[in-house]
């Protein structure tokens, strides 16, 4: 028996929660929200989506007490109105500490002993936090982070070549923000390394286009919600059914002692161990940028407090 717990119930939490039970990839379902009104609403309606279908997710909402039991919470809580009129997730902050350390110590009391994962902006900066906060051992705690922005350079480039994303492999590294960067020195198209089948500016307008893709869909739409889910739904899976799939989720590295977006084998206990990647001279320079940028949003929190 598999069980799951919600933390945040808005745009993406709610997606992730009929995700989960869409693909019947656990066995209960705990969704928690500061408006309980909320959580009891979505739990209704999700039970309610079921009727006539084969096998039953259980659902409870508003019981903090359950998290205890769980084997895997998904923190999602957030305000994405604070993105509508902002392309930095960094400006987020602010209001998602206070989430982390309103929940961190609700998850520490109740015992819990199984694995977070985050999906709550900024990734990185707030799984760090949610690690710190808890106590936690690291490999249990991680986060979304670039299996997201991945998926849309996979879309991007496979839409270019006519194949499908599925046959586009390699990674996009570092925060899930703005100084990402796409290892093309690592990307195959099928077998194919991108870099002999692309120049130079073509791989640039690919990882604008796949950046861009979140600011255009949150523009017109109001938020992101489908691409988030599913990229959430296969790392809980990927924890859930001990798989060790090689996913590129925010993880602490000790290199430059940060946590960031970059490979790893995602089993029952969250991180099993990092894969370590052959990167160019520039591609390192950009990692390193990314994670210096990291630790400077994450000092901010102690700046605020002090």
């Amino acid at each position: 028996m598999t069980k799951v717990a919600i933390i945040g119930i808005g745009h993406v939490g709610s997606t992730v929660a009929y995700t989960l039970v869409a693909r019947q990839l656990c066995d209960e379902l705990v969704l928690l929200d500061q408006d309980k009104d909320l959580a009891e609403a979505e739990k209704q309606d999700l039970l309610t989506g079921q009727v006539g279908r084969t096998g039953a997710v259980a659902i409870t909402a508003s019981k903090p007490e359950e998290l205890g039991s769980c084997d895997l919470i998904i923190f999602a809580a957030g305000d994405i109105t604070i993105l509508q009129n902002n392309t930095d997730r960094f400006a987020e902050l602010t209001y998602t500490r206070t989430t982390v350390e309103q929940w961190a110590p609700i998850i520490k009391a109740a015992n819990f002993k199984g694995v977070i994962l985050n999906i709550t902006n900024p990734c990185d900066v707030i799984t760090q936090y949610m690690q710190q906060l808890t106590g936690f051992s690291k490999n249990r705690v991680l986060g979304t982070g670039t299996t997201l922005d991945t998926a849309r350079m996979q879309l991007v480039v496979g839409n270019h070549f006519g194949v499908s994303p599925n046959a586009i492999t390699g990674y996009v590294l570092g925060e899930h923000g703005n100084s990402q960067f796409v290892a093309w020195s690592g990307v195959r198209v099928g077998s194919e390394d991108i870099t002999k089948l692309s120049d130079a500016n073509t791989l640039a307008g690919f990882e604008d286009a796949a950046k861009a893709d979140a600011w255009h869909t949150i523009k017109a739409k109001g938020y992101t919600s489908y691409g988030v889910a599913d990229q959430a739904a296969i790392v809980a899976e990927a924890i859930l059914k001990n798989s060790k799939l090689i996913l590129p989720v925010t993880h602490y590295n000790e290199a430059v002692a940060c946590y960031l977006g970059h490979p790893a084998i995602i089993g029952k206990d969250g991180i099993i161990a990092s894969t370590e990647l052959t990167l160019t001279a520039v591609e390192q320079q950009r990692w390193v940028q990314s994670a210096n940028k990291i630790k400077d949003m994450f000092g901010t929190l102690f700046v605020a407090a002090s």
